[in-house]
């Protein structure tokens, strides 16, 4: 295992047997551009090797781990999904904030969801957020727009991210005016091909009028919109343990962290078919 006591090595990950797809499944390619592991601290739920197992079997075509302020899991991620024959991506969901507070239920920050592009962008990426963990301190690193777009723009690409994006942010708080304004930052900072509307649904009432908002305004401004699911969790079954680290992170019960908490198990892995079905309504995405 990987206890101290055992010993100093990692055990390395040995592939399961049975990758098989479910039976009847068509393909249809997908690669999976936001999901969290359980190093996204009390936030993801799921190992990265059960990640790329479950990536593998669903048959997608790429996962990315986009851990919090991080590459803290992508060895094990790599280790993994070598075994399984999945392509990786890596990235980082980076909080842009200057406070922060503890034992919030649903901590402050601005997040910004950035894929590297190749080694390079591996490298760039790297150093800024080295730079944004520099510039604070253990557990409240700080991370400046500029200083990411100076390091890694032309080397990487950024997604507006969930609800805590600026972009959806805006728009939730303050409607289309706003939510455009926040998307010509990011265009201004890092190139208007590198800039992608990430449409997610996890089943909530909005999750619809949110999407169709976020899509017209990616087509008035020339931006290709992406689907991905917000994945934090491999598996359904595991919105359970989810669930009880929300709690442990808010230092809540699980009663009152519920209000804070989607009503449904709706950010696991998905499948290509799957996601198709799900996002027909935005032809080309």
């Amino acid at each position: 295992g990987d206890g101290p006591a055992w010993t100093r090595r990692r055990q390395p990950f040995q592939a399961p047997e049975d990758l098989s797809r479910p039976s009847g499944a068509p393909t249809v390619p997908y690669a999976e551009l936001h999901c969290h592991s359980n190093f996204s601290f009390l936030d993801g739920a799921s190992h990265p090797e059960e990640l790329a197992t479950e990536a593998a079997r669903l048959g997608l075509d790429a996962l990315a781990i986009t851990d919090h302020n991080g590459f803290y899991g992508v060895v094990r991620f790599a280790e993994a999904a070598k075994a399984v024959g999945l392509a990786t991506i890596f990235g980082a969901e980076i909080t842009l904030q200057t406070t922060v507070a503890a034992h919030a239920p649903d901590p402050p920050g601005t997040h910004l969801v950035v894929i590297a592009d190749g080694p390079s962008g591996y490298g760039r990426l790297s150093r800024a957020l080295s730079i944004g963990h520099l510039a604070g301190e253990k557990g409240a690193p700080r991370f400046a727009l500029s200083d990411i777009a100076d390091t890694v723009a032309g080397h990487g690409w950024v997604l507006t991210g969930c609800r805590k994006g600026a972009v959806p942010a805006a728009l939730a708080d303050d409607g289309p005016a706003a939510a455009r304004r926040e998307l010509c930052q990011l265009l201004d900072a890092f190139g208007r091909e590198r800039v992608l509307m990430e449409l997610w649904d996890h089943g909530d009432p909005l999750d619809s009028a949110r999407n169709d908002a976020l899509s017209e305004l990616a087509h008035r401004e020339g931006v290709e919109c992406v689907v991905t699911n917000n994945v934090h969790y491999a598996v359904p079954a595991q919105r359970k343990l989810a669930t009880a680290l929300a709690a442990v992170r808010a230092r809540r019960s699980l009663a009152d962290i519920d209000q804070w908490l989607p009503a449904a198990a709706g950010a696991h892995l998905r499948s290509g078919a799957e996601q198709a079905r799900r996002f027909r309504r935005y032809p080309g995405v």
